[in-house]
């Protein structure tokens, strides 16, 4: 037993003693890369299909649990085989170039977004819809930061959210075919449901009746 423990101590150590390597150092962070996406993935995704499952999906509650099981499960894979991408052609470009470059980042992110992100499904959308928003805000910002554009005399925040909610609502209103599925359940509770009622109990209470009465 104790030789054992000695055996297993002395692995550790010269596993810590690799880790210490510079020269793996980047086959390594690209490990470490594809660990924390997987980790990431499944901490934003599980909560979210949660609620999102509960709130708006009907069915057994084992089929609730598997749907659950499935999109983090989505969400985690991609996440990690993304970074894992991303960081072993960053690693591959500078390696065969000598430096880091802006340009790496760019193309690396392109590549791990075609192989990775490139099927129009539920969970992908949902991520570049996400990415977009954010975005649009950084390109903002940077244009400002670069005097592309002027600094503006007021915050046009309070615009900004004028027109995104006006949009959403006229899409939603108009054309909610081009809305995402999510979207327009999350709307309909809001905006629909909450125009139907028959008494106290399914106006307070519930969002539907579902006795026959």
């Amino acid at each position: 037993m104790a030789g054992g423990d000695g055996s297993l101590r002395a692995l550790l150590r010269a596993a810590n003693a690799l880790l210490q390597q510079r020269r793996y150092h980047a086959a390594l962070a690209v490990i470490k890369g594809f660990r924390n996406g997987a980790v990431y993935g499944a901490k934003i995704r599980a909560p979210h299909a949660l609620v999102m499952t509960f709130l708006f999906k009907s069915g057994s509650l084992r089929e609730k649990l598997r749907a659950i099981a499935q999109a983090t499960y989505a969400h985690s894979r991609n996440l990690a085989y993304f970074v894992f991408t991303y960081k072993g052609l960053m690693a591959a470009q500078s390696r065969l170039q000598g430096k880091k470059i802006p340009f790496h980042a760019f193309l690396a992110a392109c590549i791990g977004g075609w192989l990775v992100f490139g099927e129009n499904n539920p969970i992908n959308s949902q991520i570049i819809m996400y990415l977009l928003s954010r975005i649009l805000f950084g390109l903002s910002r940077l244009a400002v930061e670069k005097g592309y554009i002027p600094q503006p005399k007021q915050d046009p925040f309070p615009l900004v959210a004028a027109l995104v909610w006006g949009t959403v609502l006229w899409l939603f209103e108009y054309h909610r075919e081009t809305l995402q599925p999510s979207l327009q359940s999350s709307m309909a509770y809001l905006y629909e449901d909450s125009e139907v009622w028959h008494d106290l109990s399914d106006f307070l209470l519930y969002n539907k009746r579902t006795d026959s009465k």
